[in-house]
């Protein structure tokens, strides 16, 4: 089981808003997932994110792969 760290599209059409999230890589983009880590507005300004730390550390430390997008918001929250 290939299990990524991503982002699932909430909010209406043309207001996107995302749910970080631990899912299996087989599982569509907004179906099921193992756990929800945190989130992202990028629709404000500054764009808000907000990430459990400690569960994102224990998920990557339990071998799963952040996606690009996530990584980089990883960084910015200094958790990587």
């Amino acid at each position: 089981m290939a299990v990524k760290i991503r982002l699932r599209r909430m909010g209406k059409k043309k207001a996107p808003f995302y749910r970080i999230v631990v899912a299996d890589s087989r599982f569509p983009r907004d179906g099921r997932f193992i756990e929800e880590i945190g989130y992202y507005n990028p629709l404000t300004d500054p764009a808000e994110i907000k990430i459990d730390a400690e569960a994102a550390k224990k998920w990557i430390g339990n071998g799963a792969q952040p996606t690009d997008t996530v990584r980089d918001l990883l960084k910015k929250q200094g958790i990587i």
